[in-house]
């Protein structure tokens, strides 16, 4: 696990200064606190920050090799048997890690090597000989890969967006649109960027740059698809799905330094726990964080599980006032992120960094296997949506809705006029407005007219609309899992684990997220994966041997952290301040005022807009510090 971050000039080979690549990497050094390198060459340049996982010894990169350059973030789990198959071919290697396939494997297959990796990770490949620059994320989008054209024709890529602000001819300006898809989902999602001419490299997409050619855009290698259905009885499809597991978990175990596991003891982290402990000779080693609320602590489910496989078990606590990681939080991001559970994240992957350099987590079962209550939600209003024809629906459930009185306090079950108003619309609509945080209505209302003008009509859910409706699926609840896996994941949920665990110098791996898993999860009949008002049912059905029934079956929790009750104590005058904010003003993008009423209304209790301010106050803190 490390840093990348490399220069590439694609018209002519001009010098590259490896002073601005060591700023760049330097930027990241928290990435690879292990060492670092850099290497230079006519027209390109590459730096890297290393956290030594396989290897510990050799592997130095970046690495070269007869006019091959490759630098590399991440891990190719099934390197064995790719060096193997390399030799076949005549390759001979100097190293004992899986930095040096990438190298032959390119020399060998090109970009199609990139259907034979398993693994998490995002790289560069120099060939001199082609004159060609290659950059590739990984299927899934675990690993991030962040590039940008610099006045002087150059390409410019790092992990971190930090690492290509760090080159002095970047020239900052901030996107309007990416503050609307940040308001509307929590997160700058992949296809945006806060910062103007900075890009993502797409989860599962190769950019191939040749000299002398225009930058093309990026091209897609992967995509998970559920227009396809496997057929069998629960037990047969059970077991598929179980051997799949299995192998996500026993891949990821191999490493030369300790190795352990997040463990929240819910249904996901508690399987991967199960079957580590299965397949490992020792106490797998665990760690847990609670919270001094008893409604949001899961210590106790957490203690079952590592007494129920002799784990070896750590746990803290996070206190309830644990917001002065807020700038810390901030400056690891980069662009805004509003996911407060990324507190509770970042202080669990500091606990696992005290006992182990690997940690394997639970994270993409609920995107894989359909397990978000709004997945469950999203069949069933489809099914309603099936039994009446558009124009009839969006009247009587429209005016319902409008007439029936909010409760945005109450569960999501009860929130009828909630349910009423979803059900009136088309349902990707719905479901884009469900995943989201503040709504259109009132990103409206916070918004300047001048902003708004400014924003052309762009609006974040339809990212969202898109997505379902040309997702390779059959069903509803396809399409939504397609969404979340395209949009939400690679968003919010990988983004968080790894800002979170690459501060503190610690490697996440995501078993849950193994890709032919992932894709057998997608085949599988939609009521395997929903089925009684369960969530993951399947999932839940093959675990049972290993779990306790009130871990499988109990309430989702999640890291839910007391943002809403911070606005009405300690960060109560936070929250008023955002209205007098210069930072904001001087945007000319919201109206204040109406930032202020919303502060004065949630601190009163007469209404809870907790998450719209806490996307504030991130916002904000994330401006100041992007374009201060």
């Amino acid at each position: 696990m490390c840093g990348i971050a490399g220069l590439f000039h694609p018209a002519t080979p001009k010098p590259v200064d490896p002073t601005r690549l060591r700023a760049m990497i330097g930027a990241q050094a928290h990435r690879g606190p292990d060492g670092q390198g850099v290497w230079t060459a006519p027209g390109v340049g590459f730096a890297h920050a290393r956290l030594s996982i396989i290897d510990l010894a050799g592997s130095p990169q970046p690495m070269v090799e007869d006019e091959v350059a490759v630098c590399f973030n991440g891990e190719i789990y099934n390197y064995r048997a790719l060096r193997d198959a390399l030799r076949e071919k005549g390759a001979v290697f100097r190293t004992s890690g899986d930095t040096e396939v990438l190298l032959h494997g390119w020399r060998h297959w090109g970009p199609a090597m990139l259907d034979r990796l398993d693994g998490m990770f995002a790289f560069a490949v120099h060939d001199a000989r082609a004159g060609v620059l290659f950059l590739a994320r990984d299927r899934l989008g675990v690993k991030p890969l962040h590039w940008a054209e610099l006045p002087d024709g150059a390409i410019a890529f790092a992990s971190e967006m930090k690492g290509v602000l760090a080159h002095p001819l970047f020239r900052r300006r901030p996107d309007i649109r990416a503050v609307e898809d940040y308001l509307a989902l929590g997160y700058v999602p992949d296809d945006a960027s806060i910062v103007s001419g900075i890009h993502k490299l797409a989860a599962g997409h190769f950019l191939l740059v040749e000299r002398g050619r225009a930058v093309p855009r990026p091209r897609q290698w992967w995509d998970v698809d559920f227009s396809a259905r496997e057929s069998g009885s629960v037990a047969r499809l059970g077991e598929g799905l179980l051997d799949h597991m299995r192998a996500g978990v026993t891949s990821r175990m191999v490493a030369d330094v300790p190795l352990g596991a997040f463990l929240s003891g819910g249904v996901d982290s508690s399987g991967v726990v199960a079957l580590m402990a299965e397949a490992s000779p020792r106490a797998v080693r665990t760690c847990t964080i609670g919270f001094e609320e008893a409604g949001h602590d899961e210590r106790r489910y957490a203690r079952v599980i590592a007494q129920r496989f002799a784990t070896d078990h750590d746990e803290r606590v996070v206190r309830a006032d644990d917001f002065a990681l807020i700038d810390t939080l901030v400056a690891q991001f980069d662009e805004p992120f509003a996911d407060a559970s990324a507190l509770a994240t970042y202080r669990l992957c500091e606990l696992a960094r005290e006992h182990v350099t690997v940690a394997l987590s639970g994270d993409g079962a609920d995107e894989a296997m359909a397990g978000y209550r709004r997945h469950v939600f999203h069949a069933g209003e489809e099914r309603i949506r099936g039994l009446l024809p558009a124009d009839l629906r969006a009247g009587l459930f429209g005016t319902l809705g409008r007439f029936y009185p909010k409760a945005d306090w109450a569960p999501r079950p009860l929130r009828a006029r909630t349910t009423l108003l979803a059900l009136g619309m088309d349902g990707a609509e719905a479901y884009a407005r469900a995943v989201g945080v503040t709504s259109p209505e009132w990103r409206g209302r916070l918004f300047s007219p001048e902003a708004r003008a400014a924003l052309g009509g762009h609006r974040a859910e339809d990212r969202y609309v898109v997505a379902m409706r040309d997702a390779p699926a059959r069903d509803p609840i396809d399409r939504a899992q397609y969404a979340d896996l395209k949009i939400w994941l690679p968003g919010d949920i990988l983004t968080k684990t790894d800002r979170a665990s690459m501060a503190v110098g610690l490697e996440a791996r995501e078993p849950l997220l193994d890709h032919r898993l992932v894709q057998y999860a997608a085949r599988l009949p939609a009521a395997m994966r929903i089925r009684g008002g369960q969530g993951k049912w399947l999932m839940k059905k093959v675990l049972e041997p290993y779990l306790p029934r009130d871990i499988l079956y109990r309430p989702k929790m999640g890291f839910v952290t007391p943002i809403s009750a911070w606005f009405r104590g300690a960060l109560a005058d936070d929250a008023a301040r955002l209205e007098h904010s210069g930072l904001l003003r001087e945007t000319g993008w919201f109206q204040l005022a109406e930032l202020g009423r919303m502060a004065a209304d949630h601190r009163s209790a007469r209404a809870d807009h907790g998450r719209t301010l806490w996307q504030m106050l991130m916002l904000e803190r994330s401006l100041q510090r992007l374009f201060g």
